[in-house]
């Protein structure tokens, strides 16, 4: 059987760098040699596409870069990616999991892992997502959205808006970002204020959210048109909230996998997963992830992540394996899924 050429793509240009890096480590420990012949390919914070094939061990350190040799890996002709059957963009936020290299991808018509343009840019924007899902009536907490260009005019008025409509605390996030960036709890006015200028730092738009008293549920989805989902996990944090040091760093938060729920719970998380995940026009994988309200156990739908943490012990392929599919197993079925997905779309070139 032919080896397929894979490209793993890490790095990227976004504040979710250095999760990428670790997730591509983990991928490409476990990738089947004998399946793929694997081209690793890292993409530094300045967006120079270099070659890496040394020690994976120098890529989460990020001692790949003065390693790796820059080459022009892609160019507009499909005469000119021959050595290239399928790309693995392993990459978290913007210009990586937001449509831009979909796109490209789209472009030159090779087949990649993951979700299209759409859903990867629709699901980028939280604010966008929470209005698709107001439209199907998909339970979620209240939120705002605020641009920048806005906020800086009239700054008292806002906060003013969020502390009637919403209360306090609240989160606030940046609609285009992953990985708990730029993330902040705030339970005054002050706090508030600072949370917002933390998040503008990251993007032009962001969602002020109020809060639910609630358990961190996340389920995994995996498929094209025909998805299934996994049986849903708990955090339970050890800081406020599930922020990004104790999901890469500190890890002293606990995991409940499968979570503790009850069964009618955990269809309703799974069915929610799925009519989410459908809603955006998901293909290959996502991670969606809700509030179950404590007293009543009512589920709120939080977000949706197109490129999870892909590390050994990250929340996707940890709720895959207490279902019973395997890390290794899980690389091969979302290869699988990319060139399956390639092969059914209309020959209109």
């Amino acid at each position: 059987m032919k080896k397929l050429n894979v490209m793993v793509v890490f790095g990227g240009q976004s504040g979710e760098h250095e999760v990428s890096l670790m997730s591509a480590a983990s991928v490409l420990k476990v990738m089947n040699r004998e399946k793929y012949n694997i081209i690793p390919v890292g993409i530094t914070k300045d967006g120079i596409w270099k070659h890496y094939d040394g020690p994976i061990d120098k890529i989460p350190t990020g001692e790949w870069e003065s390693l790796g040799k820059n080459q022009e890996f892609i160019s507009l002709s499909k005469n000119n990616v021959h050595s290239i059957d399928l790309v693995f963009p392993i990459l978290h936020g913007p210009f990586g999991e937001d449509g831009t290299i979909q796109g490209l991808l789209e472009m030159v018509g090779i087949p990649y892992v993951g979700a299209g343009v759409l859903a990867s840019a629709v699901a980028m924007d939280k604010a966008m997502t929470k209005k698709l899902c107001i439209a199907e009536n998909i339970p979620q907490a209240q939120y705002i959205t605020v641009l920048h260009s806005s906020y800086i005019k009239k700054q008292a008025e806002y906060v003013q808006e969020i502390e009637e409509k919403l209360g306090y605390p609240v989160f606030v996030k940046p609609a285009n970002l992953g990985s708990s960036v730029g993330i902040s709890k705030a339970k005054t006015s002050q706090e508030l204020r600072e949370a917002m200028k933390k998040a503008f730092e990251y993007d032009r738009k962001i969602v002020v959210e109020a809060f639910i008293d609630g358990r961190e549920i996340e389920c995994s989805v995996l498929g094209n048109d025909e998805a299934t989902a996994s049986l849903p996990a708990e955090i339970i944090p050890s800081h406020e909230f599930y922020d990004y040091k104790d999901k890469y760093f500190d890890g002293t938060s606990r995991f409940q996998i499968p979570a503790d729920l009850p069964e009618t719970v955990v269809k309703e998380v799974q069915q929610l997963a799925l009519k989410v995940y459908k809603l955006m026009d998901c293909s290959g994988l996502a991670r969606v992830d809700f509030f179950v309200e404590r007293q009543k156990n009512q589920v709120y739908f939080n977000e949706i992540n197109t490129m999870p943490g892909f590390t050994k012990i990250s929340m996707y392929p940890k709720m895959w394996e207490a279902t019973g599919l395997s890390y290794e197993a899980l690389i091969d079925k979302l290869i699988a899924l990319a060139v399956e997905r390639f092969k059914g779309r209309p020959q209109r070139y």
